[in-house]
């Protein structure tokens, strides 16, 4: 897995590295300076950060929350698999022929106007996004679909760490479960990287932006979150 410093450090190359496509049809606004075209370099990052927003305009305006995997050989751009519950009525856009995007956030930072050298600035956010857009066929056969729970699995799993095998489950128990969900694939039509990082500074912003960053305040982590969310749960003691 990429590490972070290197895919910062990637950044650089990415506008030196542009691959031509089209931009009529983008799913957000990117102004130049923050647009990232390298294909390595976005690629690297969906599979960094590959819990995404899945988001279709079928039957309603949707946005499932959902971990996704990264095949970056078919087409232009690569093709993504995922799958979510029968239950979800996003599933109505997997039709082959309405189109999705594919929304993959890195981390995120309020940037002080006192980091600058000239102060006379507002404030602002620095975020690293990929919006990936392309139509969403069904995944329905249970084989493929064995297939891609056992892909997902092998990706996040901790295999040095854990004794869980996907494959030694009875398949009465996991085809039982595979009938509670609907697979997806998506080749990828437009792929589009937003890297706001303060790439246009100066060079004494950009250290100073790093210097900075090293010591904000950081957000909770989910262990924290979690932990949080048990205590409220818990019913307090009389």
């Amino acid at each position: 897995m990429m590490k972070r410093r290197d895919l910062l450090a990637g950044l650089a190359m990415g506008g030196m590295q542009l691959e031509a496509q089209p931009r009529t049809r983008e799913s957000l606004y990117i102004p130049k300076p923050h647009l990232v075209e390298d294909r390595k370099l976005l690629h690297n990052f969906m599979d960094e950060f590959p819990f995404v927003e899945l988001v279709t305009s079928s039957p309603t305006l949707r946005i499932t929350h959902i971990p996704v995997l990264l095949d970056r050989e078919p087409g232009q751009y690569g093709k993504l698999y995922g799958h979510i519950s029968r239950q979800n009525p996003q599933r109505e856009a997997f039709d082959g022929q309405q189109s999705g995007v594919i929304v993959f956030r890195g981390p995120h930072s309020y940037i002080a106007p006192g980091w600058y050298s000239k102060t006379e600035v507002v404030p602002t956010w620095n975020f690293a996004v990929v919006h990936a857009t392309g139509k969403l066929k069904p995944i329905t056969d249970k084989k493929a679909l064995h297939d891609l729970l056992a892909k997902l699995i092998n990706k996040f799993e901790d295999q040095e760490k854990s004794s869980y095998e996907f494959a030694r489950l009875p398949e009465t128990f996991k085809y039982g479960l595979i009938g509670g969900i609907i697979g997806f694939e998506m080749e990828i039509d437009l792929l589009e990287g937003k890297f706001k990082l303060g790439q246009e500074r100066s060079a004494a912003d950009q250290q100073s932006i790093l210097r900075n960053l090293q010591s904000a305040r950081p957000g909770r982590s989910i262990y924290q979150v979690t932990a949080d969310f048990y205590k409220r749960s818990k019913p307090s003691a009389e």
